[in-house]
């Protein structure tokens, strides 16, 4: 499974060495703090388990787009998967080149298609048939002649949480995989793109990782049949989607063996693999540092209130997501039966909800764990709530790679007249 660069030492919940209630103390909470020795690590796992084979791993910024991260991961020598211009900007900003860039997502807007073709991205992966009209129109415009693959959607179920799963053809994502093959044999219609890949994703936080070579059989009797019209298909896109265990009882697969078994598959195909993972890679790497603000005994339950909300950290009300919530001091303590809650002025805000956990005082600090991924990203000023600090921790030291939002942040931009 991804690693994670958080364990205890010395009974104190730590990261590289640095205990943290250090970082609580030096950077306050509610606080990201991830491992960067654990990022690069499970990167590394994937690009070492795809050796065999031509590949390209394309980090999926929509997991978490910390410059500092995009940074990291880009010194590493990965590329990028983005489904917006801003995510584009940020990646540019982070240091990336370009040329190691996907484009992805259903809604890409003229401004965002021009943006990227000048920017001198890698490729595109288209998801509609007005979509490739759009760019085919713009690309003329501008005498470019970008990569293309279109996502082709196989009908196949992830078995993950219906809000992130993408592969069935009652979804909004991708095109039927025999309205893609037309698409491609009528690729006269769209002159100014150059069709050299296809593209497919099927979901997020998969367990079961037999679906994606179900899907990558689909795909590659596609290539076959394209192949043999005279189409010069060089790329297969996989997605990503790999699944992390958030609870002890989540089976997640080793990312070495997941892509090993990649790798197996593909041989002798003559064609360059390109994934997109992005959850397995920062997922784990993460921890939400939260402080106890009181605890609250109700008629039938009990409360813990904590520093952090749902503004910070949306997926279990979003999802019904669980995270493992634990004290930073690790010692012999009685349990309680309670529900962790923000300050919110929302019956959904809520962390956990009648979790067995240990019982803890105002003014101790908790670990929301495996936060990496879908955690800051999804962060708003819901209530007016300042947005939290994120802190890297990389060779030993702490590193301020966001500072904490002020209120004068919160109607920066704004008028009142």
């Amino acid at each position: 499974m991804p690693k994670s660069g958080f364990d205890y030492q010395d009974d104190v919940l730590s990261c590289e060495k640095l205990k943290l209630t250090e970082i609580a103390e030096r950077f306050s909470t509610p606080c990201y703090v991830y491992s960067a020795g654990a990022i690069l690590a499970n990167y590394r796992a994937y690009d070492d388990g795809l050796k065999a084979i031509p590949h390209e791993i394309h980090y999926s910024v929509k997991a978490n787009a910390s410059l500092a991260i995009l940074s990291l991961l880009a010194r590493a020598g990965a590329g990028f998967d983005i489904v917006s211009g801003g995510e584009l900007f940020r990646v540019i900003g982070a240091g990336a080149d370009p040329r190691k860039v996907v484009y992805s997502g259903v809604g890409k807007t003229e401004e965002e298609i021009s943006y990227a073709l000048k920017s001198g991205i890698g490729s595109f992966n288209c998801e509609s048939e007005s979509e490739l009209c759009l760019l085919n129109e713009i690309a003329g415009r501008l005498g470019l002649k970008p990569v293309v693959a279109i996502r082709v959607n196989p009908d196949i179920s992830a078995e993950s949480h219906p809000y992130i799963s993408t592969g069935l053809k009652d979804h909004k994502f991708g095109i039927a995989i025999d309205k893609a093959e037309q698409l491609y044999k009528n690729r006269g219609a769209f002159p100014r793109l150059n069709f050299e890949g296809i593209s497919c994703h099927i979901g997020s936080q998969i367990f079961d990782t037999s679906v994606f070579f179900e899907a990558l059989e689909k795909v590659a009797g596609l290539t076959e049949r394209l192949r043999g019209a005279g189409l010069a298909i060089q790329h297969l896109d996989m997605g990503g989607g790999l699944g992390i265990a958030y609870a002890p009882s989540d089976n997640a697969s080793s990312i070495a063996e997941f892509a090993g078994a990649l790798s197996r598959a593909l041989q002798g195909m003559d064609l360059r693999l390109m994934i997109e993972p992005g959850r397995s890679i920062v997922g784990p790497a993460g921890v939400l540092l939260t402080k106890v603000l009181y605890r609250k005994l109700a008629e039938k339950k009990e409360f813990l209130i904590v520093d952090a909300a749902m503004n910070d950290l949306i997926r279990p009300a979003l999802y019904q997501s669980h995270h493992e919530i634990v004290p930073l001091e690790r010692k012999e303590r009685k349990t309680v039966l309670a529900d962790v809650v923000g300050p919110i002025c929302e019956t959904g805000d809520f962390l956990a909800r009648g979790r067995r956990m240990p019982a803890v005082e105002p003014g101790e600090i908790l670990a929301i764990r495996t936060a990496g991924a879908y955690g800051f990203v999804l962060s708003s000023n819901y209530n007016a709530r300042p947005r939290p600090a994120e802190v890297l921790i990389e060779d030993g030291h702490a590193r301020l790679i966001r500072k904490r939002e002020i209120y004068e942040d919160l109607v920066r931009g704004e008028a009142a007249v």
